[in-house]
């Protein structure tokens, strides 16, 4: 009896001291926080841009009270917004851009590397936790916050004209605002985080391999490359490419204008022929080797 009740009692104290089985999906959620917690420039460069160009929009509106009444209702009314989504964009491009510089060489500069790395943490997460970033939360947060901006112009437009005594009839009807809003959301999910997907890890990869001046390190090769195209063939193909990229110049929508805005309510847009475009896959593949490349030189490298 005496050695029964010490088995048991050794079982349970071997129970009771087992380390708790974290779920992968959990361990990459914290870390995704970690990732906004540390690089609060990921959310307020967004909305700092959202607030000036929603300043901008009511002066521009309030002076049309006593300026031109007919400026209220333009030909083109879904232009400010354009124009609004259109810096939104840009700047997502340029946040996601920095922070891919910074992302690895970050930790390795400040020796916060040490630390993360004595948690129950894998590289493949962190990595993957990171690359996340300009891949789907910077994109969401930017079509979010550029939602919620247009809607306020949308509200304050509305409001100015009805103080002025015109109807708001016309406005609501050319805008198109649920339209306009999906096309946004298509759009940055499509040209600007599966399109630039390869150039934002080429970065993400670079940020952990030099000991300072990660921008030079990662443009040098790009340059040194079409340089060599421009002296051999007297082309800019690679050039061309790579700032399509960045730029989000997929094959995402069908234009009936070169001057219309990829939002613009009477866009077609084009799912199939993205999916089915070689580009695409060949960008996502060089994405993928990148990051694992990443991975693995995080595993060998240390604090700077």
């Amino acid at each position: 009896m005496s050695t029964q009740s010490n088995a048991m009692s050794e079982s349970f104290q071997s129970q009771s001291i087992a380390p708790a089985v974290i779920p992968a999906t959990r361990v990459l959620f914290w870390s995704v926080r970690r990732e906004l917690w540390e690089n609060r420039s990921i959310y307020i460069a967004p909305l700092s841009v959202a607030a000036v160009a929603l300043f901008g929009f009511s002066l521009s509106s309030i002076a049309g009270i006593w300026e031109k009444p007919l400026r209220l209702i333009p030909e083109t009314p879904q232009a400010p917004y354009d124009i609004a989504a259109g810096l939104m964009m840009l700047t997502g491009i340029v946040v996601s851009v920095f922070y891919c510089l910074d992302a690895l060489h970050g930790e390795r500069r400040d020796r916060s590397i040490l630390f993360w790395k004595s948690l129950p943490v894998s590289d493949f997460t962190t990595v993957l936790a990171k690359a996340s970033i300009p891949l789907v939360i910077l994109p969401l947060l930017t079509v979010a916050i550029t939602v919620a901006m247009q809607w306020l112009m949308l509200l304050l437009s509305t409001a100015v004209l009805l103080v002025s005594g015109l109807s708001v009839a016309t406005l609501w009807t050319k805008l198109s605002f649920l339209r306009m809003s999906l096309l946004l959301l298509y759009h940055v999910l499509t040209a600007h985080a599966l399109w630039p997907a390869p150039i934002y890890c080429w970065l993400l990869l670079v940020s952990g391999w030099p000991r300072r001046a990660t921008f030079l390190w990662a443009a040098l090769p790009l340059v040194a490359i079409a340089g060599v195209e421009q002296i051999a063939f007297h082309t800019w193909h690679f050039a061309a490419l790579v700032g399509s990229r960045l730029i989000g110049d997929a094959p995402t929508v069908a234009l009936t204008s070169p001057d219309m805005f990829p939002t613009d309510p009477m866009t077609h847009i084009t799912p199939a022929q993205f999916l089915i475009s070689p580009g695409l896959w060949i960008g996502l593949a060089l994405a993928a080797a990148f990051l694992a490349a990443a991975v693995r030189l995080r595993r060998y490298r240390g604090p700077i």
